[in-house]
């Protein structure tokens, strides 16, 4: 049984269907993200039976329920449900515990030999939860909100080069988020050449030079919001997808809830997705793995970045090494389709993240050549300059609620850094502030960044027995 996506007449993630008002700056029309609402069974793309057996498993945790409830908790048309409920009715998994005036107004539960139906579903998978997308319909919504669009011709422009799509960030956008980050603008360049074209990106250097926090922040940049399913049936498997943790929900969020109804509420609306992992990593992250105890599977690691940004941390620290982990990496970083199975087998999705590596190891002691020379984009972050240092520091104080005086400053780069040979890492300032906040909480007075209370938190640093003597911050990644 196959399933089809309907969407607005606008046919974009980010545009506005014809005669409707456009949207205020920042906001996004929900009907052109996701699909129509199924209205029958066949819509769904699902087989009876796998969403019978999930019927049974709510109403075996719920008891009686009423029919808006079981649509809620389904995701699904209280069409589609009634359609089911009929035919389960027919065969004695359920009846009507009660009914009211309107056609709406009924509650359901399971007769006797529909609780044993439900124990033996539950038995062989505890998954309960919103119904399934097929893998076709998620398949075709990866592609439609990729990042990597073909090349666009601008209107009017007849002959000549074409232009690539708006990809990634403005210029002005990256600069605006980076401001106060310290790097050097050449860097933000190149950064911002990796977000445009979507390719692999390596972050190296020292511990404490801000890569995990910019790998971090990149995901901010991607623009607009896209559609995440709750779960995807692949082969005979529910598969539990959207996490809000990895998924999280666009600002601002709540406008049109009388127009969501008319869409398919088995998909989430998201920010772009950011997966990130660090020492962890193994290779059955990156595969389609059960849980023997629920009968769960569990999706890889790719196909919940897809659409977003994969970042693995820490590479040449992971539980596995990292030349076991190649030939998984080598498929994404040519966008391959990832096939799910352990061992290279099973069903085949798109690979539509974009991919940064992140190791404070020299990235030739970590990969071959031939691996290297097939990562889009090297960065190197180490010591920042002075100016960039002071910017954070400031940065820092800001977010922190603390005033920031000048010639505090001068005295912890001139006096501290400078003295002690200690580098202008990234880790400092919000390592120091944070401390000076432990001592002036634990003292029960107003945290306030004084030469005093610098000295106190920078000498608590280098007491730790665990750095140099030129108290590097050792084991800090900002």
């Amino acid at each position: 049984m196959s399933e089809t996506l309907s969407f607005t007449a606008s046919g974009s993630v980010f545009g506005t269907a014809p005669g409707r008002p456009a949207m205020p700056a920042g906001e996004f029309e929900i009907a052109a993200i996701l699909p129509r609402q199924p209205r029958t069974l066949s819509d769904t793309g699902l087989d009876p039976q796998l969403l019978s057996a999930l019927v049974l498993k709510t109403l075996h945790s719920t008891g009686r329920a009423p029919l808006p409830l079981l649509a809620g908790k389904l995701r699904l048309s209280i069409s589609v449900l009634r359609e089911l409920l009929n035919a389960m009715t027919v065969e004695q998994h359920v009846e009507v515990a009660w009914s009211g005036d309107s056609d709406i107004d009924v509650q359901y539960q399971l007769t006797a030999i529909g609780q044993r139906a439900a124990r033996a579903c539950l038995d062989a998978c505890r998954y309960v939860g919103p119904a399934p997308v097929t893998l076709a319909a998620y398949r075709m919504m990866v592609e439609r909100q990729s990042l990597r669009q073909p090349l666009l011709r601008p209107p009017g422009r007849e002959g000549g080069a074409q232009l690539p799509a708006s990809r990634g960030p403005t210029p002005s956008a990256l600069a605006a988020l980076l401001a106060e980050d310290g790097l050097d603008p050449g860097l933000r360049e190149l950064l911002g050449a990796a977000l445009h074209a979507q390719r692999p990106l390596l972050l190296h250097g020292p511990t404490g030079s801000g890569k995990t926090t910019l790998a971090r922040r990149l995901a901010r940049l991607l623009p607009g919001a896209v559609a995440v399913p709750y779960a995807i049936l692949v082969g005979q498997h529910i598969v539990p997808f959207h996490d809000p943790l990895r998924h999280p929900a666009p600002l601002p969020f709540g406008r049109q809830q009388e127009e969501r109804r008319s869409c398919d509420t088995r998909w989430a609306i998201c920010q772009r997705p950011l997966v990130h992992v660090g020492a962890e990593l193994d290779a059955a992250m990156l595969t389609l793995h059960p849980d023997a105890e629920s009968g769960v599977h569990h999706a890889p690691l790719q196909l919940q970045a897809n659409n977003g940004i994969l970042v693995l941390d820490d590479l040449g620290r992971s539980r596995a090494p990292a030349a076991d982990l190649l030939a998984a990496w080598l498929g994404m970083l040519d966008g391959a389709p990832a096939r799910l199975g352990a061992g290279g087998h099973g069903e085949t999705v798109p690979f539509d993240a974009m991919l940064v590596l992140v190791t404070n190891l020299a990235p030739d002691s970590v990969f071959d050549a031939a691996f290297l020379r097939r990562i889009g984009y090297r960065i190197g972050l180490g010591p920042l300059p002075e100016p960039g240092y002071r910017a954070v520091l400031r940065r820092a104080c800001r977010l922190h609620g603390i005033d920031c005086d000048e010639a505090v400053i001068d005295h912890l780069v001139v006096r501290l850094h400078r003295a002690s040979g200690t580098p202008l890492l990234a880790c400092y300032p919000h390592e120091l502030l944070g401390r000076v906040l432990d001592f002036a909480g634990f003292a029960g007075t107003e945290p306030r960044l004084t030469v005093a209370a610098l000295e106190q938190a920078w000498n608590s640093i280098c007491a730790s027995g665990s750095v140099p003597a030129s108290c590097p911050v050792a084991g800090i990644e900002p």
